[in-house]
């Protein structure tokens, strides 16, 4: 079996600090305030995009009414990735790319839910009003382009990216099995080169209360993420926005000339029965399998908020004494299938750049060593699904 070095040779970003890598960068290295919204959907904070020109990686208006705005937000971080690859006007390179994707379920039309509720409260024959609404009010059209592998279609559509296609659902770990696979793939020789990454639109009721009704959100205001414990709801604030790789083989790389961020050299994940397993315990033992055996200069945490959840990690990752902790949360929000993604994203960005960006809150987070050639991502997911990469400087 093929053992081959991977490479993260393109990464696109799109987030409520900006779009592409230098202006996530500046942002991370900056001391920007986060920006957030916690009037739109008071009592909740979220992290909103903003002015967004999506003809710049979605030029046909017929593609762009056909998506949901979370498919607006993957199909342009993808774009943003394969134009920093050097691989988007290569028709070869896209035709033979694979392309693997985390994506959640759709957008809910939030008119209709809305107008079946308020006739609900005032009318008897539910049965029949629910069958009137179905065949009246509900577009076929909508729901369809709503199905989890649209995403995945539409970005084939848009860059012709036309290799094999996989989508993961499941929160927090698709985004890790998506780019586990994605690294096994290419590291057994059964693939050359692939795109792979999520998104996520905070900025939707239907993704609020999928949250909120496990009272998981946090509901007075924005706080630091390593300082939600003591506040109101949850601790979750989300964030819209999505991040896309480029994976190729180290050789295959090189062959084209592509500049490298960094490699993927390890991955650990697990999900365990939280109710019967210590979490702690868990992420320490995926901490200890990923780290190198000199030791690690730089965590980046994709922490999602969640009371309990996070603190567990935060005591897990505390046990790394030399390690600068950085809880990428705090600036972005949780971008929920693409929070490791992002995470790996930003892991690399800093061994590629040698350095820790400062810390993004300086009463729990510690500052940098002076040369980052290692770095670990984590997410550890609200709900399930442990996850772990090592990136090396290449």
């Amino acid at each position: 079996m093929q053992n081959n070095t991977v490479v993260i040779t393109g990464i696109g970003l799109i987030s409520s600090l900006g779009e592409g890598i230098d202006a996530h960068w500046r942002a991370f290295n900056g001391e920007t305030a986060p920006r957030v919204d916690s009037d739109t959907f008071k009592p909740y904070t979220v992290h909103p995009l903003g002015q967004v020109d999506w003809s710049n990686q979605i030029p046909k208006r017929g593609d762009l009414r056909q998506m949901g705005t979370w498919q607006h937000i993957g199909t342009y971080a993808a774009g943003l990735a394969l134009q920093d690859a050097g691989i988007k006007n290569d028709e070869t390179l896209c035709a033979s790319m694979d392309l693997v994707v985390a994506a959640g379920g759709g957008e809910r039309d939030v008119s209709v839910d809305t107008q079946i509720l308020a006739e609900a409260r005032v009318r008897h024959d539910l049965g029949p009003m629910l069958n009137e609404k179905l065949s009246t009010e509900l577009r076929p059209t909508l729901f369809l382009a709503q199905l989890s592998n649209l995403l995945a279609g539409n970005i084939s559509i848009v860059h012709k990216v036309t290799g094999s296609s996989r989508t993961f659902m499941g929160e927090e770990g698709a985004g890790i099995s998506a780019i586990d696979t994605t690294v096994a793939r290419i590291r057994s020789g059964q693939s050359t080169h692939a795109l792979v990454g999520g998104s996520y639109s905070s900025q939707h009721p239907d993704m609020l209360l999928s949250y909120e009704l496990n009272g998981m959100l946090k509901t007075d205001g924005w706080a630091p993420l390593w300082q939600r414990e003591a506040t109101a709801g949850g601790g979750i604030i989300t964030g819209s926005g999505g991040a896309f790789l480029v994976l190729e083989g180290a050789e295959h790389a090189k062959s084209r000339g592509a500049r490298a961020y960094a490699a993927v050299d390890a991955i650990r994940s697990t999900q365990i029965r939280r109710n019967r397993e210590d979490l702690q315990a868990t992420v320490a033992r995926l901490l200890d399998a990923a780290r190198p055996e000199k030791g690690i200069g730089l965590v980046v945490s994709g922490a999602t908020g969640a009371k309990g959840i996070t603190a567990a990690e935060k005591s897990a990752l505390d046990l790394l004494s030399t390690s600068a902790v950085r809880g990428i949360a705090g600036k972005v929000g949780h971008l929920r299938e693409a929070q490791f993604p992002l995470a790996v994203a930003v892991a690399a960005l800093s061994v590629f750049n040698g350095a820790a960006f400062p810390p993004i809150d300086a009463k729990n987070e510690r500052e940098g060593s002076a040369r980052i050639e290692t770095a670990l991502a984590t997410s550890i997911g609200a709900v399930r699904g442990e996850g772990v990469a090592r990136l090396v400087r290449i």
